[in-house]
């Protein structure tokens, strides 16, 4: 099973490869111009850029959460026009500790792209071991991208619901531990979790240079969150789906395949005040 990490040395000794698309994720919730920003400033030679908003995300409908999955199809144009086929391998990269990058390497493999890698410890530790950077923009060569139909990795708003009583799987919510209690919560309109979910702040999965933890070391902290409870019935979730997939990277590091993702997550659960709410 490929590894879904990559190092910053083993990129920077790959950057001629031609099969290889590199898309830089960098965005900050609080200033959603930063990605494109920072990019101009300087990025890895041949990266492209991708908008969580515009290009990883689908039309919001007040209800459906901050950052809805885009149409499959939609998407696999958006990966097609910068030249990614199905026999391209893909880095992607954030400045948010894997968070947004790993939004995309999870709707790749979503869409039966297995050859997908994040870069381990991302734009800061490319920058930290003064790898090379540039402000040229890549010259796409657009392909199709075929997208495979989407794998049932998805979790609705109504099966989290309906699992309130039935107890069919476990939530585990990426975000915060003061979020997750209700504290601090300045993002979205309401402060508390999902009643019953388990608290796994994404952060969690890192070492203090910002790389993953050890996959012995993950697989142990899972095991123990789940008491018991295989990968198939874990359901991963966050503010708007987005980190929670962190918590999925961290699982397949682990080798623990199978868990699914609530798209919509906290966003999307409190926008309906009928929802209950604990903190």
């Amino acid at each position: 099973m490929m590894s879904p990490l990559i190092s910053c040395e083993q990129l920077a000794a790959r950057l001629d490869d031609r099969d290889l698309c590199i898309v830089d994720c960098r965005h900050q919730l609080s200033d959603t111009s930063h990605g494109e920003r920072v990019y101009a400033e300087g990025h890895i030679p041949g990266a492209f850029f991708m908008h969580l908003d515009r290009d990883l995300s689908g039309p919001m409908t007040g209800r459906n959460g901050r950052h809805p999955l885009p149409d499959p199809q939609t998407l696999a144009r958006r990966l097609g026009a910068i030249g990614i086929s199905r026999q391209t391998t893909v880095v992607v990269y954030d400045d948010a500790e894997g968070m947004v990058a790993g939004r995309l390497w999870w709707m790749l493999r979503w869409l039966g792209h297995e050859r997908v890698v994040v870069l381990d410890g991302g734009f800061p530790r490319w920058v930290a071991l003064a790898l090379p950077l540039t402000k040229a923009l890549p010259n796409p060569v657009p392909t199709d991208f075929v997208a495979d139909p989407p794998r049932d990795w998805v979790v609705g708003t109504d099966a989290v619901f309906a699992n309130l009583d039935r107890q069919a799987f476990i939530v585990v919510d990426a975000r915060g531990a003061d979020r997750f209690r209700g504290e601090n919560e300045t993002i979205d309109p309401v402060g508390g979790h999902i009643p019953g979910a388990l608290s796994r702040p994404f952060r969690d999965n890192l070492k203090a240079d910002g790389t993953f933890r050890s996959a012995d070391e993950l697989r142990q902290a899972y095991l123990d969150l789940f008491g018991g409870v295989p990968p198939e019935r874990v359901v991963m979730q966050c503010g708007s789906g987005v980190s929670a997939c962190h918590n999925l990277i961290a699982m397949e590091l682990a080798g623990l395949p199978g868990a699914r993702l609530y798209a919509g997550s906290w966003s999307e659960w409190c926008s309906d005040p009928a929802r209950p709410v604990a903190r």
